[in-house]
C-alpha cells in the first residue's frame, strides 16, 4: 500500500528458499538508492512439498496453521536479512493467502517497482521464483517488474544498463526507466535497436536499417537532457532480438525492457522478447509497461 507519505514502495515477493536472496538484496538497495520503503511479501499458494514436515498431519486445519506459522517465519528471516544489509530503509511486511502471482499483481497496484526471484537460480522452483509467477506478473502488473538471476555485475568498467529499443510505446517507457536507473547508480546506458531481417527478405535492407537508426535517435532524443550525468551509446545490431540483448547482458548492471515491442498479436499481453530475455538474460531483468 502507499504510505502515508504519498511515496510508492518496492514491493519484493519471498519464499522459503534462501537461494533467492539476490532479488530481496536487490530490491533493499534500489529502495535504499530512491529512498522509497520496501514492503516485503509472502503468498500461500496450495500447499507443496516444501512445506510438509514430519510433525504435521494431512488436514487443512494443520496445514494453515503450518504454513501461517513458516510464512511469519521467512517473513522475519527477509526483514532480518534487509536490517543487516541496508538497515536504513523502512520495511514493512505482508502474509497473504493467495496465488502468488495474484498477490503480487495487487500489491503492484500501489508499487514503484515489484521484484522476484528468478526460476534459473535453483532447481527447486520456490512460490515466487517458477515461470508461473514470473511471466503472468510481468504481464499484468502497471507498474515495472524486476526479476533477478543474479546480482548486478559490477566487475565491468565502466558500468552500464542495456535498454531495448523498437519503436514502440513500451520500448520508449523503458528508455525512461533505463536513463533513471542508470543515473541512480552512476553508470552509463547502452541503447539497442536489434534490426531482424524478415523471413521473405527486404528490397531494400540498407534503408531499413537507416530507418532503424532514425527510430533509434528518435525515441532517445531529449531524454538526455533530464539526465546529463548519463553517458548515452546507442546502435543498431543486426540479428534476433533475443539472442543479441542476451549477449549485451552479459557485463550489465540490468537489462530493460518494454514488455510488449512493435508488431505484437493484440491480446498478447507479454512479448516474445520480453519472454525471451527473461528465461535466457545474465543479469537482472526490468519489464515496463507503457
Amino acid at each position: 500500500m502507499t504510505g502515508a507519505d504519498g511515496r510508492r514502495p518496492i514491493v519484493v515477493g519471498v519464499d522459503p528458499d534462501p537461494s533467492k536472496r539476490p532479488a530481496l538484496a536487490w530490491a533493499a538497495d534500489e529502495a535504499h538508492r530512491r529512498g522509497l520503503p520496501l514492503r516485503i511479501v509472502h503468498a500461500q499458494g496450495t500447499p507443496t512439498g516444501g512445506y510438509r514436515t514430519g510433525e504435521v498431519r494431512p488436514s487443512w486445519e494443520e496445514w494453515n496453521r503450518a504454513l501461517h506459522g513458516l510464512g511469519d517465519q521467512v517473513l522475519d528471516d527477509a526483514v532480518s536479512f534487509v536490517e543487516s544489509w541496508q538497515p536504513a530503509v523502512e520495511v514493512s511486511t505482508l502474509l497473504a493467502e493467495g496465488e502468488p502471482a495474484w498477490v503480487l499483481r495487487e500489491e503492484a497496484r500501489n508499487a514503484s517497482l515489484v521484484v522476484v526471484g528468478s526460476w534459473h537460480l535453483s532447481r527447486r522452483r520456490g512460490s515466487f521464483s517458477s515461470a508461473s509467477v514470473a511471466l503472468p506478473l510481468t504481464a499484468h502488473a502497471p507498474c515495472p517488474v524486476v526479476v533477478v538471476r543474479e546480482p548486478e555485475h559490477t566487475t565491468q568498467q565502466p558500468a552500464y544498463f542495456v535498454v531495448g529499443v523498437d519503436g514502440s510505446e513500451h520500448a520508449a517507457a523503458a528508455v525512461d526507466v533505463a536513463f533513471e536507473a542508470a543515473a541512480l547508480r552512476g553508470a552509463q546506458l547502452r541503447a539497442l535497436y536489434v534490426w531482424h531481417a524478415p523471413v521473405l527478405g527486404v528490397l531494400d535492407e540498407n534503408a531499413a536499417v537507416q530507418e532503424s537508426r532514425r527510430v533509434l535517435s528518435e525515441t532517445v532524443a531529449g531524454r538526455t537532457a533530464a539526465h546529463p550525468d548519463v553517458e548515452l551509446h546507442h546502435e543498431v545490431v543486426r540479428g534476433h532480438p533475443v539472442q543479441v540483448l542476451t549477449h549485451a547482458s552479459q557485463h550489465a548492471l540490468g537489462l530493460v525492457v518494454g514488455t510488449r515491442g512493435r508488431g505484437g498479436f493484440t491480446g498478447m499481453l507479454l512479448g516474445s522478447v520480453s519472454q525471451g530475455v527473461l528465461h535466457h538474460a545474465h543479469c537482472p531483468v526490468i519489464t515496463v509497461p507503457t
